[in-house]
């Protein structure tokens, strides 16, 4: 019924591309988008056009995986019509929210495809970094760090990560800082460097809080993890940050956890792991440091339990810890190889014998020179009287 393209006809084919979408008809779909995007140019507001096309984006994202040929379609022409349209700003988050579902797909050669597209357009003609782009260039290091956490490239994941933090001409959305430092949490915790990793969800979960983002929990219990792992005594939910998630119900079970620990009360601990399985073991990530957590609290307790005594068999300390005696010794020759134990296995025996062997060995050199000089001695006076 229109004479020329105007907004009226924009909203009217939103809705028709909307309704073919529905109704499951893609090919009536995509000829409605089309003529759609031909609107964009001079028919409505660019700011008017952006909000529209990312809503009819995550309207048709929402079921991505179930029809990938429409999607890739759905994409490719959006994109082409925002690069006549000479929109980039809204090329660029269209780029994103590509990535994104890629990235959610698992497909990350595809990902990594539009990621040097992106990376290309935030650089000058020279080829350096275009500082002015800083708050874009930290949005694509993002989606390239948790690309690199999931594959598991923990060298590029370092270069990365450092070159996000060396941005400083940005001014990036907290969710933006908040997946950057959580991935650095995750970098340095395969690392096995607990503070940095412990330092690293801190401010994650800030800046998710900030955000308003559901991903503080997680990293709130990333940091509890960090920090028994580091053998903290300060408990994080001390922090005025952290306080108010104490007693929540997806984090109760991680407080209990730490209580548990501080207390190095091992049978509760190992307790609240089995009847919390959803929110604890359940986590890929949790799941993965869950042995190094168990011999943390173990040489906790096995330091406390030697403590007293020069001798102690080797079955009590399997029952106080309630592990195998062959876990035990394992423990125990761990412990003396660090210096943290001094003393020797009595395999016969089954038991350890505490003392410092390096004294006793000083002792007998000592006496082993002191019988060399009464010999010499012995033999000047002899030699004299002779």
């Amino acid at each position: 019924m229109e004479s020329e393209k105007a907004e009226w006809g924009f909203k009217a084919l939103k809705q028709t591309v909307k309704l073919y979408y529905k109704l499951g008809k893609y090919k009536e779909m995509m000829d409605a988008y089309r003529e759609m995007l031909t609107y964009i140019k001079s028919a409505v507001t660019r700011n008017y056009s952006e909000k529209c096309l990312n809503n009819i984006m995550d309207f048709v994202s929402g079921s991505a995986s179930q029809n990938f040929s429409l999607l890739q379609e759905f994409y490719q022409t959006t994109l082409k019509a925002l690069e006549e349209a000479k929109n980039e700003r809204l090329w660029f988050k269209t780029n994103l929210k590509l990535c994104k579902i890629w990235f959610d797909m698992g497909e990350f050669s595809r990902m990594n495809k539009i990621l040097k597209e992106l990376r290309k357009s935030c650089r000058k003609e020279d080829g350096t970094d275009d500082h002015k782009k800083g708050t874009q260039l930290l949005e694509v290091y993002a989606l390239e760090i948790q690309m690199y956490t999931e594959t598991k490239n923990n060298k590029k994941l370092m270069q990365l990560y450092q070159q996000a933090l060396s941005v400083k001409s940005a001014i990036p959305h907290p969710r933006i800082m908040g997946i950057i430092h959580e991935c650095g949490g995750k970098m340095h915790m395969a690392e096995r460097q607990w503070d940095e990793a412990a330092t690293d969800f801190f401010e994650a979960f800030k800046n998710y809080d900030e955000a308003g983002n559901h991903r503080r929990i997680q990293c709130l219990k990333y940091l509890v993890l960090a920090n028994m792992l580091m053998e903290s005594s300060v408990n994080p939910f001390d922090g005025q940050e952290a306080k108010p998630y104490k007693n929540d119900p997806e984090i109760l079970a991680m407080t209990n956890l730490i209580a548990a620990y501080q207390r190095n009360e091992i049978f509760e601990f190992e307790k609240i792991l089995k009847t919390n399985r959803r929110t604890i073991m359940d986590d890929p990530f949790i799941h993965n440091y869950i042995v190094d957590l168990l011999k943390k609290i173990r040489t906790q307790v096995l330091l406390k339990l030697i403590k007293p005594y020069t001798r102690i068999g080797i079955p009590f300390i399997s029952k106080e810890l309630n592990v195998p005696e062959k876990d035990v010794v394992e423990l125990l020759v761990s412990l003396i190889l660090d210096n943290r134990v001094q003393g020797h296995i009595d395999e016969v025996n089954g038991s350890l014998e505490r003392g410092d062997r390096s004294k006793g060995m000083k002792k007998y050199t000592a006496m082993d020179k002191w019988n060399a000089q009464l010999r010499s001695l012995y033999m000047t006076v002899n030699n004299r009287v002779g």
